[in-house]
């Protein structure tokens, strides 16, 4: 561990008097900020919200450390937009990156456009062809690739204001270029299909070696003999593309702010006969090497509560359990009747998972990711009542967990 990045930020954080929405709503706005770029690990957007993060968590009176982490091998990069156009029947249309088509993480560079009749995966027309498939199949396509095939196109869905959701690792990479397109694109290619319908595209993808930073706080130390809940949010975002912004600011800006403010809140109370830390999270979207990383190195018995979007509850809060969580889910289960914060078993494919499979009690929350993963996950779509409601429900855990172990 180091503190690497202890040097001067610009904006330290709101004023610790403002109320906790204020608080959180500006920490929400100030990871989400143009300069930043969508923090994607490795990037100097990425960097400087960590910088950002050291010094705030120091202005609430924590004593933090960072710590390096290779990430090898694990993120696709776009470094210049994709193009892709459709020519039919006379006709060309100039098709939109992450609005008509997107890359599949699986898809073979292709820096410079490429053209070519479509046809059906599955024809003998093969050469020369943009092939339309239905599903994702690496022995289908790398056939097709040693029957000279430009690429393949797979239907993709879009959410329900048009974006499909960006991410950053994925499947090996294939032998030719893989684009998803449109749903109702790809049916009208397909019924073209055979009949001199042409695409041209264009996929500056690569892989790109990195590596990531991330910050630990403490805000409590346990009494002797007692012991430590670790709070945990993913810092990062998938990052910008060249042209186009990605704020993250659900995903997961709003579970960073509110776990720093819960551990603020609950460093400021006498009562509780536990330790308080902060980890705060690199990699996450890059296949969580920041909590693999961070899991192994922690000492056990430590109690973790995951936090991978407040942004919009809805109808309840996703709970998934992981490792010796029994007393744990009891606590939470129980802060939910007190707080009034309504829970579910759900999926929850975050750092949790990590920590769990270490050996450790962790719980992973999720409460809500609206835009998610898309240039509309902006910072006006959180909702403060949410991450007060994480804030209560997070402080009523950890209440519990002190009153629980002390009777023990």
């Amino acid at each position: 561990m180091s503190a690497g990045l202890a040097g001067p930020a610009r904006n330290a954080g709101p004023a610790p008097h403002d109320s906790p929405a204020r608080r959180m709503l500006a920490t929400v706005h100030r990871l989400a900020a143009d300069d930043f770029t969508g923090r994607r690990v490795g990037t100097p957007g990425g960097r400087a919200a960590a910088t950002w993060l050291v010094s705030h968590l120091r202005s609430l009176g924590a004593t933090t450390e960072t710590e390096e982490l290779q990430v090898l091998g694990a993120v696709r990069e776009i470094y210049r937009t994709p193009t892709m156009s459709w020519h039919h029947l006379g006709r060309t249309w100039q098709l939109t990156h992450r609005r008509d088509f997107a890359e599949h993480l699986a898809c073979a560079a292709a820096p410079e456009p490429v053209s070519g009749e479509v046809a059906l995966l599955g024809t003998d027309r093969v050469h020369g062809r943009w092939l339309l498939a239905t599903a994702f199949s690496p022995g289908q396509f790398g056939e097709a690739a040693r029957r000279g095939a430009r690429g393949i196109l797979l239907p993709r869905a879009t959410d329900e204001a048009g974006w499909m959701p960006k991410t950053i690792t994925g499947p090996a990479v294939a032998a030719l270029p893989v684009i998803s397109v449109r749903t109702d694109l790809h049916r009208a290619m397909t019924e073209a299909a055979d009949g001199n319908a042409t695409v041209t595209a264009s996929m500056p993808l690569r892989t790109v070696d990195t590596s990531g930073v991330n910050i630990h706080a403490v805000f409590r130390t346990p009494p002797p003999g007692r012991p430590s809940v670790l709070l945990t949010a993913h810092y990062d975002g998938v990052g910008d593309d060249p042209e186009l912004r990605h704020p993250a600011a659900a995903d997961n800006a709003s579970g960073v702010a509110a776990v720093i403010e819960a551990a603020h809140q609950m460093a400021a109370t006498s009562d509780l006969d536990i330790g308080i830390a902060v980890a705060l999270l690199d990699a996450e979207e890059a296949g969580a090497h920041g909590s693999a990383h961070h899991a192994r190195r922690l000492p056990a018995g430590t109690l973790v509560i995951n936090l991978d979007g407040a942004g919009n509850l809805g109808e309840a809060a996703a709970v998934e359990a992981a490792g010796p969580a029994h007393a744990l889910l009891e606590a939470l289960d129980q802060a939910g009747r007190e707080t009034g914060v309504p829970l579910r078993a759900g999926s929850m494919p975050s750092d949790n998972r990590r920590y769990g499979a270490a050996g450790h009690a962790a719980i992973g929350i999720g409460m809500g990711l609206p835009g998610y993963q898309t240039p509309a996950e902006t910072p006006d779509r959180v909702d403060a009542d949410t991450l007060l409601a994480a804030v209560r429900l997070i402080t009523a855990t950890v209440g519990n967990l002190s009153n629980t172990t002390a009777e023990h």
